[in-house]
């Protein structure tokens, strides 16, 4: 491609910063051999980008893909990628618009997609340097098909050259003059977005996810919530209906209302995630179960959808029931649409560890397992000898084969195995199986480390037969 030359005209600094940080031109060097703005190169240009408008479809998947590949902090907020692909589709469009009938810029505004996916990033926090290079890769990627097309419409290098310097311009230009409107949104939207929000309530609940220490007293007296009990986390969304002004009040009214349905003993904690999207933490006490079908049966407009996390105690617990709800909400957004009205982690555990989180896997293996997690020689052979009985289709005689073993050791190592799961192997058969495999795998990595005495008798064990050569 042609080098271009960067024009920055006067405006504030971060407006400037940004369009710097693009690399785009809003003019471009002229060959004085070569008339840019000739008819001849007009028409061509329009026929080019009204053959690359016929594969817009293309297009836009390609600028999609390139943007989620470049750029991995777009790519981890799923609740925004359709805003995203509407606002590649836009843009793409309008610019195609522009060169195909010769429209001046001066009479071109920003996609209000593009303009609503600025303020969504600026909602959540996402860097303005992401935002931008967005644009810098879609216009990389948009160039090369419009050339790639010129290439095939044209054959004489004068002309070529002179299409492209004038595709280049106006890209460049509509490119300059977006990035402007996009720094603008962005900046209004984060600064109105901070001052509205608790940014105490916000630091506190940070602490909490990140896993540090904190003053427990402190942060409760700050959210005006008891931490040491138990909890349950629940992410709250509006689905696919038209977008009105309240949304937040309607999500803070929603969670009110699962709260008083599962006789909640306090207010919940309310924490906007953007102004389609909250999350929120409910007060359980000393009560480890939760009905969420129940609790979200009724009462709340049919476009408002749930994640929760299970039951769990204490400051630890506020964050796993957290994640647990993430976990499901990515869950029933990857389904497809329409989304569940409600799913709980317990429903999905299993999917939604295949998404990738370690810590999850660990604590539903041990809740799932229970003592038959413990990290030991007992319950690791009672381990192998479940997972090959179930796998054999729950048969003695198979398992003892396998294991060449004696039929009543097998029925004795089953019948202590579901001593330590509290349970017949029986009952959730499916995700004892599962979690079996994450322990036959992961090893410590899933367990629960062995109590003291039972460590104390393994290393006698092991290292009882050294001492007594040593002794000697």
């Amino acid at each position: 491609m042609l080098r271009t030359a960067v024009v920055l005209r006067a405006q504030p600094a971060a407006t400037a910063i940004g369009v710097a940080a693009l690399g785009m031109a809003a003019g471009m060097c002229k060959n004085p051999q070569v008339d840019v703005d000739s008819i001849a190169v007009a028409e061509l240009m329009a026929d080019v980008a009204a053959a690359v408008a016929r594969q817009a479809a293309s297009v836009r998947e390609d600028v999609y893909e390139v943007i989620l590949r470049e750029i991995p902090q777009l790519r981890d907020d799923q609740p925004v990628l359709t805003l995203l692909a509407s606002s590649v589709d836009s843009n793409i469009d309008t610019c195609l618009q522009i060169l195909q009938h010769r429209i001046d810029l001066a009479a071109v505004q920003a996609p209000a997609a593009a303009v609503e996916y600025a303020r969504r990033l600026a909602q959540r926090g996402t860097p303005l340097t992401s935002l931008l290079r967005a644009y810098r890769v879609g216009h990389a990627c948009l160039s090369d098909w419009l050339l790639k097309e010129l290439a095939q419409q044209a054959g004489d290098a004068e002309m070529i050259s002179a299409a492209a310097q004038s595709m280049s311009r106006t890209v460049a230009g509509y490119i300059d003059q977006t990035s402007e409107e996009m720094v603008s949104a962005y900046a209004q939207e984060r600064e109105n977005w901070l001052r509205n929000r608790s940014a105490a309530k916000a630091a506190r609940i940070r602490d909490l996810l990140s896993g540090e220490r904190i003053n427990v007293a402190a942060a409760e007296a700050i959210l005006g919530y008891r931490l040491r009990q138990h909890h349950v986390g629940l992410v709250c969304w509006v689905g696919d209906a038209a977008s009105t002004a309240d949304e937040i009040t309607r999500l803070e009214r929603a969670i009110s209302h699962v709260a008083a349905q599962a006789d909640c003993g306090g207010d919940p904690v309310f924490l906007p995630r953007d102004e389609s999207s909250a999350w929120a933490w409910l007060p359980l006490g000393i009560r480890d179960t939760f009905d969420c079908a129940a609790a979200s049966a009724a009462g709340v407009d049919a476009d408002i959808h749930f994640a929760f996390g299970a039951p769990a105690k204490g400051t630890t617990g506020f964050r796993l029931t957290h994640q647990q709800a993430i976990a499901a909400q990515a869950v029933a957004l990857a389904a497809g649409r329409p989304a569940p009205r409600a799913v709980a982690f317990n429903q999905v555990a299993p999917v939604a560890m295949m998404l990738g989180s370690a810590e999850l896997l660990r604590a539903w293996v041990l809740s799932t397992l229970a003592d038959l997690a413990t990290d030991d020689e007992h319950h690791a052979r009672l381990r192998d000898t479940l997972l090959i009985f179930l796998r054999s289709g729950g048969s003695y005689k198979t398992t003892a084969e396998q294991l060449v073993l004696h039929k009543n050791t097998i029925q004795y190592r089953i019948r202590k195995a579901e001593e330590s799961l509290g349970r017949p192997v029986g009952d959730n058969r499916q995700d004892v199986e599962l979690a079996l495999q994450a322990c036959h795998w992961l090893g410590a990595a899933v367990l629960r480390p062995a109590p003291a005495d039972n460590l104390r008798e393994r290393l006698v064990r092991r290292y009882q037969p050294l001492a007594s050569i040593v002794a000697a």
